[in-house]
């Protein structure tokens, strides 16, 4: 089976990951772990990006900044070690002229568990922002501000995510963390590269995705909840 994409699942995690520039950004992911914030951009960079978010006829993206109301790693280590965080999680498709699903994007990427693995777009929402600003934030993070996502107009999940540092309590799994998710299909209308702390992006049918090489390759419970998006759609294999 071949991915549409650079590289295939498991080759394509030992040669790219074997290569010195990939072993710093992975080391690098590791180390920031799941749904990391990037860096503040230069002012250019974050001015032509809100100009993208402004053209863009779904978008009414509120800026939040996390600078200023971001948790140290101590206070967010201590946070999570007492309350459950609350998270998004988004399955980037593909649709045809019908709204039919014909591809699902799944990123390669460091996980909380320690593994590089295929992943769905996955992060935090942070304190005084709204849902779809969520989702349209980790969304342009790890698939670049040109992906387009097509938001939601109602933002209702089509299921909720239950994440427990014991792995077998709900079969999601977040070694860090209690994280209660809601996990969202988003289309993509534009251009989408791998960002952030991506290592790739591979689009797949969803005859692909439900096979057991891509299963393989997943972690955490995505596997699941990708075959929960599939069927919700009506396109489980």
């Amino acid at each position: 089976m071949r991915l549409r994409a650079t590289v295939t699942i498991r080759a394509g995690v030992r040669s790219r990951v074997g290569t010195p520039s990939n072993i710093h950004r992975i080391e690098a992911a590791l180390n920031r772990g799941r749904g990391s914030w990037r860096p503040r951009l230069p002012c250019p960079i974050r001015r032509r990006e809100r100009r993208q978010r402004e053209n863009h006829p779904v978008s009414d993206f509120t800026e939040v900044d996390t600078e200023e109301i971001w948790l140290s790693d101590d206070d967010l280590a201590t946070v999570r070690g007492r309350v459950p965080m609350v998270y998004v999680d988004a399955v980037p498709v593909r649709v045809d002229s019908i709204g039919e699903v014909t591809h699902i994007g799944l990123l390669l990427r460091a996980m909380a568990d320690g593994t590089i693995s295929r992943a769905l777009v996955t992060g935090r929402v942070v304190f005084g922002e709204r849902i779809r600003h969520a989702l349209l934030r980790h969304l342009e993070k790890d698939l670049g501000p040109m992906a387009l996502p097509r938001l939601p107009a109602n933002p209702t999940p089509f299921t909720v995510a239950e994440y427990f540092p014991d792995p077998t309590i709900s079969g999601y799994h977040d070694p860090r963390q209690h994280a209660v998710s809601l996990a969202y299909i988003v289309p993509i209308d534009g251009e989408a590269s791998p960002a952030a702390d991506a290592l790739d992006l591979a689009w797949v049918t969803p005859e692909e995705a439900m096979s057991p090489e891509v299963i393989a390759e997943m972690t955490g419970g995505h596997d699941r909840l990708l075959r929960l998006a599939l069927g919700h759609t009506g396109q489980l294999p």
